[in-house]
């Protein structure tokens, strides 16, 4: 059962239970999703998206923003005017122990071995 927006500002997030490997794995498919869940990673805390400098459109970020939330890898909530993210690791962690931590270590290689 996702859980539904109950204003115009609230963002519709999976349940837990609805959370799926493939789903997952799709989202963090794309480079500028990875890129936007290393950041959080490192960060360990909420970013807004305009924290986020990412080479493609408003729109296109705020798609990438979407399939994160959509998949359950992020949550995203209004404080004030800023749309905050923030790693859904509980949740991740729980359903799917050491995934999150070895795709993050494997991205870090990758950039490291690419120059990135």
């Amino acid at each position: 059962m996702t859980i539904a927006a109950t204003t115009s500002r609230d963002l519709p997030h999976p349940a837990r239970d609805e959370i799926r490997l493939e789903g997952i794995l799709h989202a963090l498919s794309d480079p500028m999703r990875l890129r936007i869940v290393r950041e959080l990673a490192a960060d360990g805390d909420e970013l807004s998206c305009s924290h986020f400098d990412l080479p493609v459109t408003k729109s296109t970020t705020t798609h990438h923003f979407r399939v994160l939330r959509e998949s359950g890898v992020i949550r995203q909530i209004y404080r004030g005017t800023a749309k905050m993210n923030g790693l859904r690791r509980d949740d991740l962690d729980d359903l799917f122990p050491g995934l999150l931590d070895t795709l993050l270590d494997a991205a870090a290689r990758q950039a490291v071995r690419l120059g990135g």
